[in-house]
């Protein structure tokens, strides 16, 4: 039973989901958002960002009010920084774990069509908040989750298990699935994924969904859902959420330390495609080039105006002046980036400039491949 400030709050948010989702929130998870109100989920610590975008904390015990308005507020929280480990300067705090926006909760609850009796394993416990509203509509026993933080999981079970809810939480690897209780008919994940999981297939009923958001080197950006088929999987996206990677595929690079070398004698041209066309704010031109290319990620050296293309292996690079109509280009190694680049725009231009629900993906045991419009029309450049 909710006191009346939590009840405001709580009616407040489902408006606030409602306005941003344009719809109603549908009857069975208006009850489950009201049975587990999300506050009961979060830790005492949260850490929000200041008027400088770093990240500070704000303790319940200190800082109540603040708290209490981020908790219900319909937007994502960090609720771990730095993988948990100690933070001798608070400047150096980056997100390692967070509760997603309740939005794109519901949203992502509303597109994975669970119907009581299902069987639903959940990619990523966090704060358990989620696995409570599926179980809160599914019932006891029909909800296993797994968190590779030990503490977070920890936590996680504690606040399912105080909530009264029957969630089996496993700390392992979420690409690993959970094999002991398949086979699933749902299996959502709350982190991003650059490759699919085969096991995940493998552990899901033939019509089964898997719905994931999606990460490319290129853009953090949308939502894949799947549907199994013997010895396959396929499905669209959909130009929603951007979620943290899964802890197994992060890749820590950075273009001088890792990437460019003093012996590199790279290859010199110009071009017409302006570097301001591919990065900023053209995230359906970003959506498109990250599955053609596959692997290729891009920073920006602000000091020389100059982009920086390279590939996650470190073998290639490109680096595109800013300048001129005709910016000059450098490029180095097996894979002639930049040209692979301005092949991908072009496609993408004479395609109508398609958004991310006009892609799908397809997943098999041996390879997973994108496609525009029906599988049959497989993109030219790149399969991984």
């Amino acid at each position: 039973m909710t006191h009346r400030p939590e009840q405001a709050a709580n009616s407040a948010l489902l408006r606030a989901v409602e306005a941003s989702l344009d719809g109603p929130v549908p009857r069975e998870w208006q009850a489950a958002i009201t049975a587990v109100p999300r506050h009961h989920f979060l830790p005492h610590r949260l850490w929000l960002q200041n008027a400088d975008s770093d990240y500070e904390p704000c303790d319940l015990s200190t800082d109540h009010d603040r708290w209490f308005e981020a908790a219900y507020a319909d937007v994502p929280i960090v609720t771990q920084v730095n993988d948990g480990t100690a933070l001798p300067d608070p400047a150096d705090a980056w997100p390692s774990s967070s509760a997603s926006a309740p939005s794109i909760v519901v949203r992502m609850l509303r597109d994975l069509d669970v119907r009581p009796g299902m069987n639903v394993l959940e990619i990523g416990t966090g704060t358990g908040w989620n696995a409570a509203l599926l179980a809160h509509r599914l019932g006891d026993g029909h909800v296993a989750s797994v968190e590779v933080d030990s503490d977070i999981a920890r936590t996680a079970w504690a606040s399912l298990n105080a909530s009264g809810l029957n969630v089996e939480v496993i700390c392992g690897d979420g690409a690993d699935g959970w094999p002991l209780r398949q086979p699933y008919d749902r299996i959502v994940s709350t982190c991003s994924v650059r490759r699919v999981p085969w096991s995940w297939i493998e552990q899901t009923r033939p019509g089964g969904i898997i719905l994931t958001p999606w990460d490319n080197p290129m853009l953090c950006w949308g939502l894949l859902k799947l549907t199994v088929e013997p010895g396959r999987a396929l499905g669209r996206f959909s130009p929603h959420s951007a979620f943290m990677l899964m802890r197994g595929q992060r890749q820590d690079l950075r273009i001088f330390r890792d990437i460019v070398r003093d012996d590199h004698v790279p290859e010199e041209s110009q071009t017409s495609l302006s570097p301001h066309d591919i990065t900023g704010d053209n995230w359906e031109a970003r959506f498109a080039l990250g599955l053609h290319l596959g692997d290729a990620w891009t920073a920006w050296d602000a000091d020389d105006k100059r982009l920086w293309v390279a590939t996650t292996d470190t073998r290639s690079w490109a680096a595109v002046d800013t300048d001129g109509d005709h910016p000059t280009v450098w490029q180095y190694g097996p894979r002639r980036l930049w040209d692979e680049v301005e092949a991908a725009h072009r496609w993408w231009e004479e395609h109508g400039c398609p958004g991310p629900e006009r892609f799908g993906l397809t997943v098999t045991a041996e390879a997973q491949w994108a496609w525009l419009d029906r599988p049959a029309q497989v993109l030219p450049l790149r399969r991984s």
